[in-house]
C-alpha cells in the first residue's frame, strides 16, 4: 500500500504541472491583466511597462509559469488587483466553501444512498418508478432555478430560513444553500446506487449469503452494500472538487463569499493572480479527492490489493 501511495503521489506530479500550466497559458495569454488592472481608462505606455516588469509579464509565457510555480512553493499566490494577498483571499474563501461542500456531501451520501438501496431492492415497483422520475426532474432543472425557488419559498415567504447567507457563514445557515448544490449530484448518486444494487442483488455472493439463514438486513449490509458502493464511492470523490469549483451560481444565490463567488468576481474583472490561485488548488484537490477514492476501493472490496 505504501509504494502504491507513493507511485500514485508521483504520478500526481505531471498532472499537476499539465493543468496548471494550461490553466495559466488560458488566463495570461488570452487576455492582458494590465489593461484589465486600469479597466476602461487607457495606460500611459511607461506605466503599463514598468507594471509588465514588475509582474513578470514583459517575459515569454513559459518564464512566466516557472516564475510563478516558484511563488506558490514560497506559499507567495501573488496579489489581486485590489492589492490584497490571493491567499488572504483564499483564507477566508475556502473554509466558507468546505463547510458548504461538506454539507452538501453528507446529504448527497445520506439521502442519495437510501433512495437508491431502497429503489435499487425494489427495482420494477412503483417506488422505483417514483424515484426514478424524481431524479429526472432533479437532473432536468437547473441549479439556478432551484435555488431561487427554495430561496424564495423557505427564506422570503415562510421565513423557516435566512434568504442570505451573514458573512460569517455559519453551519445552520449554508443548509439550504447545501440542498441546493448537492441536488443534481444527489440524484446521479441515487440512480448510480440503485442501478449497482439490483445488479449485485443477483450475484451469487447474494444467494449464497441468503442460503445460508443470514438476515435480510446483515446481507444488505455487510455484503451487499458494500459492493455496490465502489462506483458511488468513484462519482462522490470526483464530485468534491466539483461541488467546490462549481458552487458558483449557489454562491451567488445566496450571497455566500467562498471560492465560487471569488472566482467569479476575479473572471469578470479579469483578476488573473486570483482565478489562477483558486483554481491551482482546486487542482489539488481533485488529485487529492482522486487518491483517497483509489484507496477506498481496498476498505469496501477485499479482493482489491495493491502491489
Amino acid at each position: 500500500m505504501g509504494r502504491y501511495v507513493i507511485r500514485r503521489l508521483l504520478q500526481m506530479i505531471p498532472v499537476f504541472i499539465g493543468s496548471t500550466f494550461l490553466i495559466f497559458f488560458m488566463v495570461y495569454a488570452l487576455g492582458d491583466p494590465v489593461a484589465a488592472l486600469f479597466g476602461d481608462k487607457a495606460p500611459d505606455p511607461a506605466t503599463a511597462a514598468r507594471i509588465r516588469r514588475e509582474l513578470y509579464l514583459d517575459r515569454p509565457l513559459w518564464e512566466q509559469y516557472l516564475h510563478y510555480m516558484g511563488q506558490i512553493f514560497q506559499g507567495d499566490f501573488g496579489t489581486a488587483f485590489n492589492g490584497q494577498p490571493v491567499t488572504e483571499l483564499m483564507a477566508s474563501a475556502f473554509p466558507v466553501t468546505l463547510r458548504l461542500t461538506c454539507v452538501a456531501i453528507v446529504i448527497e451520501i445520506v439521502v442519495g444512498i437510501t433512495l437508491g438501496v431502497i429503489s435499487g431492492l425494489r427495482r420494477g415497483r412503483s417506488i422505483d418508478s417514483g424515484v426514478l422520475v424524481l431524479t429526472l426532474i432533479v437532473i432536468s432543472i437547473p441549479t439556478f432555478v432551484t435555488g431561487y425557488v427554495l430561496q424564495y419559498l423557505f427564506g422570503v415567504k415562510w421565513g423557516w430560513v435566512r434568504p442570505t447567507v451573514s458573512p460569517s457563514a455559519p453551519l445552520n445557515e449554508l443548509i439550504l444553500p447545501g440542498i441546493v448544490l448537492a441536488l443534481v449530484s444527489l440524484a446521479y448518486v441515487t440512480r448510480l446506487s440503485r442501478t449497482s444494487i439490483a445488479e449485485n442483488a443477483r450475484a451469487d455472493y447474494v444467494r449464497t449469503a441468503v442460503a445460508k439463514g443470514l438476515p435480510r438486513r446483515r446481507v444488505t449490509t455487510r455484503h451487499l452494500l458494500r459492493n455496490s458502493l465502489i462506483p458511488v464511492v468513484t462519482f462522490i470523490g470526483t464530485d468534491i472538487g466539483a461541488l467546490m469549483g462549481g458552487a458558483i451560481v449557489t454562491e451567488r444565490i445566496f450571497n455566500i463569499h467562498g471560492v465560487g463567488y471569488q472566482l467569479y468576481q476575479g473572471i469578470l474583472r479579469n483578476n488573473s493572480p486570483t482565478v489562477v490561485g483558486f483554481v491551482t488548488i482546486l487542482v489539488i484537490v481533485f488529485l487529492l479527492a482522486n487518491l483517497l477514492v483509489d484507496l477506498l476501493y481496498a476498505v469496501l472490496d477485499p479482493r482489491i490489493r495493491y502491489a
